[in-house]
């Protein structure tokens, strides 16, 4: 056991790596997969390696939230907790029973019914039908699957799937909970509930483990945050510096290189926090969905008259649309010191992908640009609906 890692963890995770096997393209046969195998020709050759090197230790009652972009190995490294995969080097040790939820109705039976699954779910757990029974209604009720509960799962939406998921994996009471994402999926009254029976785990003292791409929401409910790239660890600690340090890395891949700051210095843009229509902080808004932006600033002497503007992009820089307080009508008589400024966004009505932010501060006259940063800021666009081009126009047909 690596020295740096404590005995008492209830999850110990030292100098662990997964490799998963990728298989040749083409046509086989039974004879030159024998020989593969037997000669091992080109072995490690193939192999993917999704983590590398992970050591961390989470402390019993303790949140660890896990970030890093798709592909960073996040789920592979729950699914290596929960013990569905092994490791292919290092080690893996936990203290206590594991609820897991690591993907859409992952464990459930699409033939059998919702009440079935559950019950066969408490069994792998380890639990006797007499204490599912005791917690069967709980579960329902929390799941608000009443009239649903003895149809087959397989007619079930994603939404039904997950809330009967979640309100399995936590009902069981595990000692240990690990969440891949459920965050995502839902209507608002059940990430609330989602929410709010995270808090009552953790009141409990129990130890959690969850993924998610909603990073003001896992700022707020972690205690440490763990940052993933490409596999690896690469930050661990304090949620408000690691996510900072992950938004940072993100930016500077997703802006490409076309990231450009300049200006004065007289005046600067020193943050902007990015909100949704609820207020909470966030990198992924659905198209049609409200952005907030909190534009944080300091003058470093009085300037008369200043305006404000910002600009939207696609990922190739593209302009889509782009106004500030001047064009707007809006008169700022004058800026000391530090500051703050919301643009509101009432829709944003375009398809789904990555977009970059641009934002600016100059004299009324735009002889002084006191502070421009250019395709500095990347948010994602998540939307359902199909149609060509970058904005969504509503219109109406009649025959």
């Amino acid at each position: 056991m690596s020295k740096t890692l404590p005995d008492d963890g209830v999850i110990v995770v030292d100098n662990m790596s997964k490799a998963f096997r990728l298989h040749r393209s083409g046509t086989r046969t039974v004879k030159s997969a024998v020989v593969d195998l037997v000669k091992r020709r080109g072995a490690g050759k193939n192999m993917f390696w999704a983590l590398r090197d992970v050591s961390f230790s989470v402390g019993k009652g303790e949140t660890l939230g896990i970030v890093g972009a798709n592909g960073a190995g996040k789920s592979t490294l729950l699914s290596l907790l929960a013990g569905t995969k092994t490791p292919t080097k290092g080690s893996i040790r936990t203290q206590g029973t594991i609820s897991s939820l690591l993907e859409l109705g992952a464990g459930f039976h699409p033939d059998l019914t919702g009440r079935e699954n559950v019950y066969l779910a408490g069994a792998i757990m380890g639990l006797s039908r007499k204490q599912m029974r005791e917690r069967f209604d709980a579960i329902v009720e929390f799941a608000g699957m009443g009239e649903f509960i003895d149809q087959p799962v397989k007619h079930y939406s994603s939404g039904m799937y997950v809330r009967l998921g979640f309100a399995v994996s936590v009902e069981v009471d595990p000692d240990i909970l690990l969440i891949d994402e459920v965050l995502a999926v839902g209507d608002d009254n059940f990430q609330k509930k989602c929410l709010a029976k995270i808090e009552a785990f953790r009141k409990l003292g129990k130890t959690m483990l969850i993924i998610s791409h909603d990073l003001g929401t896992i700022q707020s409910i972690s205690d440490r945050i763990l940052f993933l790239d490409e596999g690896r660890v690469a930050g661990i600690g304090d949620p408000h510096e690691t996510i900072g340090g992950y938004r940072a890395l993100s930016r500077a891949r997703q802006t490409q290189g076309h990231e450009r700051e300049w200006g004065t210095g007289e005046a600067r843009i020193d943050d902007v926090v990015f909100e949704n229509g609820e207020g909470r902080a966030t990198d992924t808004f659905a198209s049609g969905g409200a952005v907030r932006c909190r534009i944080r600033y300091t003058a470093r002497k009085r300037i008369e008259d200043p305006v404000f503007g910002f600009s939207l992009s696609q990922a190739d820089t593209r302009l889509v649309f782009g106004s500030n307080t001047q064009v707007e009508s809006v008169r700022i008589d004058a800026i000391e010191g530090k500051g703050e400024l919301v643009l509101t966004l009432k829709e944003l009505p375009v398809a789904a992908g990555n977009y970059l932010f641009s934002f600016s501060l100059h004299s009324s006259d735009h002889r002084e640009n006191y502070h421009r940063l250019d395709y500095a800021f990347s948010i994602t666009v998540l939307s359902e609906a199909r149609f060509e081009g970058v904005c969504r126009i509503p219109c109406s047909w009649e025959i």
